[in-house]
């Protein structure tokens, strides 16, 4: 396959000409034209599903996907939006302190997720609920980390899912280092057997020096590490053309490896894409940058009020692509699905939604001594104390006789 990579637009080169004189700046409309190829799909978006649910050609991408595995990536995002749904529910009744909704992205997190050999070590932010879904990761196990009892409880290594990673951009460096060593212990060079890492962060984590650091060092060190970029559009309240007066993807050139920009509200061109990529990496020709443009459909989180700063329009523009109407149109226009399969797949829906909020309202609350259980692996003096002046502040209020609902 050709290299992805395309020329940037002229105004993007360099000021200085051959003679070296300044030539002028760009026009305004020059600029106006690169703020918005940020924030439109582009001739470069590769798709395979249009979103009336057609299939379409792609010169450079195919997939050969079967009746059933159409069928199963459309039950993959039905359950996870459905958790989605459900937890952001929860929080709203009090039951989770925080959540951080993907409605709208479950295409590019579910055909990113199924794209990975089991070899493969994945990176999160904090909104892969679709990539933990595909990493065998149960959704109840991602409740502690937004009821405040745990940091997440699932073992990395036997997942290939490292643990949430809360600071933007920082997943980024780790797995840049973690993609190295899989270079320097000669694990690629195939693209069936060898190891590669996927690193998931959003637009406004592009942002972030963190994530520019990891594309030195994983460029420098032929890194087998695949950059998944969710381009969601908005970075809490900021749109993507405040943060690039170029399309993300078209990064990648200044450090010297691909970037590409697949539609993620298309599950079938995100599977390909990543599949590719991944491929790419284990071969040992990492890094990728994969840009998959999508839309946030939700808040930032559940602490966040996006009517504050974004229209209703353009979320009721962006409804018409929802990335599982346009699988569910492509089943039954192919024939592929009948109405007992949907409906099947709902009431699976709701019988997982039910055992995410009976697990909820279920978890025992943990003592104040938990915050000091897992600072270190070893016991640290520094630790100890401010636990034993914890233990001595609350056996002050029991002295006191107040009781434990007044503190």
């Amino acid at each position: 396959m050709p290299s992805p990579q395309h020329d940037p637009p002229s105004w993007t080169r360099s000021s200085v000409g051959s003679a070296g004189a300044v030539e002028a700046e760009p026009t305004a409309a020059q600029v106006i034209a690169g703020l918005r190829a940020t924030s439109e799909g582009g001739d470069d978006l590769v798709q395979l599903l249009s979103p009336e649910g057609q299939r379409v050609h792609h010169p450079d991408f195919t997939l050969d996907v079967g009746a059933e595995e159409l069928k199963s990536l459309y039950r993959d995002m039905t359950l996870v939006r459905r958790v989605d749904r459900e937890a952001n529910a929860l929080q709203r009744q009090g039951q989770l302190g925080i959540w951080v909704p993907l409605l709208g992205q479950e295409a590019a997190q579910i055909g990113a997720g199924r794209a990975m050999a089991p070899q493969d070590m994945a990176f999160p932010s904090y909104r892969e609920h679709g990539i933990a879904w595909c990493r065998g990761v149960d959704p109840t196990e991602l409740l502690g980390i937004f009821r405040g009892t745990d940091h997440g409880s699932w073992d990395p290594r036997a997942t290939g899912l490292h643990l949430y990673t809360i600071v933007i951009g920082n997943q980024c460096l780790n797995a840049a280092g973690y993609a190295m060593g899989q270079r320097f212990e000669g694990k690629v060079g195939d693209s069936a057997t060898g190891e590669a890492t996927i690193c998931f962060f959003g637009d406004g984590a592009t942002s972030q020096g963190d994530v520019h650091e990891s594309f030195v060092w994983a460029a420098v060190y032929d890194a087998p590490v695949v950059f998944f970029c969710q381009n969601n559009q908005w970075a809490v309240s900021e749109p993507t053309e405040r943060q690039s007066r170029v399309p993300l993807y078209r990064r990648a050139q200044g450090y010297g490896f691909p970037g590409i920009r697949v539609d993620g509200n298309d599950v079938l061109a995100t599977l390909a894409v990543t599949r590719w990529a991944l491929d790419e990496c284990r071969a040992g020709n990492g890094p990728v940058l994969i840009e998959a443009y999508t839309y946030r459909m939700d808040a930032h989180t559940t602490s966040d009020d996006a009517t504050r700063y974004r229209l209703a329009e353009e979320l009721e523009a962006w409804k018409l692509k929802d990335p599982i109407e346009r699988l569910r149109v492509h089943l039954v226009r192919e024939g592929v699905a009948e109405q007992d399969f949907f409906d099947g797949v709902a009431a699976e829906s709701d019988e997982l939604a039910a055992r995410l909020r009976e697990c909820c309202e279920a978890m025992p609350a943990p003592g104040p001594e938990r915050i000091f259980s897992q600072v270190y692996a070893e016991p640290s003096p520094a630790v100890q104390a401010q636990h034993e002046e914890l233990l001595a502040y609350q056996a002050g209020f029991a002295d006191a006789g107040t009781p434990d609902g007044e503190r």
